[in-house]
C-alpha cells in the first residue's frame, strides 16, 4: 500500500464511523512506522498493543480490547499491534520493557499507558483517554 492509499484509508476511518454509526468498529493494524506517523499527523486516537503470542496476559487483554473497539464512542480508535518478540526495535522506541504493554495516544500526545492490565474498566479508561476530546 502506498502512502497516498494509506492516508486515504486513515482519513476514511472517521468518515466511516460517522456514516455507519455504532455498527462500525475500530481497526487493528500491524504496526508500521509510516502508518503510525500518518495516524498521529491527523490526530487519530491510537492504542499501541505490545504483545507476544506466548503471553497469557496478552491473550486475556485481546478480547477486552476487541469488545471495547466495538463499543459506542470508540469507532475511530486505531489499534497498532507490536510483536514483542519480532519487533524489538519498535518495542524499544516506545520504551516498553515487557509484553502486555498498552499505550494510548491522541495524535502525537501520549495520554496513558498500562502494563499487565486485564481489568476491563481500566483498559476502557485508557482507551477513553485517547478517544475523548
Amino acid at each position: 500500500m502506498n502512502r497516498r492509499q494509506l492516508l486515504a484509508t486513515l482519513l476514511a476511518v472517521p468518515t466511516l464511523a460517522a456514516l455507519a454509526g455504532p455498527a462500525w468498529s475500530g481497526s487493528r493494524l500491524p504496526f508500521d512506522p509510516a502508518a503510525f506517523a500518518e495516524a498521529q499527523a491527523i490526530g487519530a486516537p491510537i492504542l499501541i498493543d505490545i504483545a507476544a503470542d506466548w503471553c497469557p496476559t496478552c491473550r486475556a487483554q485481546r478480547p477486552i480490547i476487541d469488545s471495547l473497539l466495538a463499543a459506542p464512542g470508540n469507532e475511530t480508535l486505531l489499534v497498532f499491534e507490536v510483536d514483542f518478540d519480532r519487533q524489538a526495535d519498535i518495542v524499544r522506541t516506545f520504551d516498553a520493557r515487557s509484553q502486555s504493554t498498552l499505550i494510548a495516544y491522541r495524535g502525537k500526545v501520549e495520554t496513558g499507558r498500562s502494563i499487565g492490565d486485564t481489568q476491563p474498566g481500566s483498559i476502557a479508561a485508557l482507551i477513553h483517554s485517547a478517544v475523548a476530546p
